[in-house]
């Protein structure tokens, strides 16, 4: 009997040792397909080290590395932002003003990225920052207001141009805002209501040229018609005749025919009074 518990006993024991080898080579085997089993998404890619070499950029989809051998590092493909913090630029008029923009770049090369840079963002970020600095520095106030555009096109061209290197493309720079003193602000708009005053003189002073132009015509219209000088004199007459208590003084020639004008004119105004 005693016999009998041992056998069952060592079976027992048996057993339970197989089983447990059996569960420690599964756990190996699973740990060893979830640490070599990787999957990147369409947008990313997978930069592959193994035993520190560089062995490329794997990806999209499902692939296989060695564990505790390969090492990877993920790449976001998209394009990507990031705000530049404001920096204060003293532009070429001696002008202090404060400026920050926004940066759009994307990684066209992983490896490059990976191995070229110790980190693409922070040092694209710090290049931006020094870059916008030079850049605007270089120009005026009013270049700085006016010619966005162009100096948006003038950063991501300076900007691209030694990140390429690192695998990274600039897209685009976009200046977000200005800020410029109150002081400033306050001599810009007496200068834009200098300017509105200028303009306002200048046009005035095209009417007057204008008028006197027509006024020049007409005295040499009338030069050459005496009679249509008599008739405009005999309309302006009767037009000024029209007020109230108003005496007429004219010439004693065709003193006579100017009375009657006026007269009429009178006529006229107490008819319509009357009616």
């Amino acid at each position: 009997m005693n016999g009998l518990i041992f056998a069952t006993g060592d079976a027992i024991t048996s057993f339970l040792s197989s089983t447990l080898g059996i569960i420690i080579v599964l756990a190996i085997i699973l740990w060893f397909l979830s640490s070599s089993l990787k999957i990147v998404k369409e947008y990313e890619r997978a930069v592959i080290f193994r035993l520190g070499r560089l062995v490329g950029a794997k990806g999209p989809g499902l692939f296989f590395i060695i564990p505790i051998i390969d090492t990877l590092r993920k790449v976001d493909l998209r394009i990507l932002t990031f705000d530049v913090p404001k920096q204060m630029i003293i532009t070429r008029d001696n002008i202090t003003v404060n400026v920050d923009a926004v940066v759009y770049y994307r990684v066209f090369d992983p490896n490059l990225a990976i191995t070229k840079v110790e980190n693409y963002t922070l040092s694209t970020n710090l290049l931006a920052q020094t870059t916008l600095r030079d850049i605007l520095g270089q120009v005026e106030l009013d270049e700085l207001l006016t010619k966005r555009d162009e100096l948006n096109q003038k950063l991501q061209t300076s900007l691209d141009k030694p990140t390429d290197p690192w695998g990274i493309k600039v897209t685009a720079v976009v200046i977000k805002d200005v800020s410029i003193p109150e002081a400033m602000q306050r001599a810009m708009a007496k200068q834009a209501e200098a300017e509105r005053e200028r303009r306002s003189r200048i046009i005035i002073a095209e009417g007057e040229q204008q008028a006197a132009q027509k006024m020049n015509e007409a005295a040499e219209l009338y030069a050459k018609n005496p009679y249509a000088l008599k008739l405009r004199e005999f309309q302006m007459i009767s037009e000024v005749a029209r007020e109230k208590n108003l005496i007429l003084v004219t010439a004693s020639q065709g003193q006579t025919i100017v009375s009657e004008a006026a007269a009429i004119a009178k006529a006229l105004d107490k008819q319509k009074a009357g009616n």
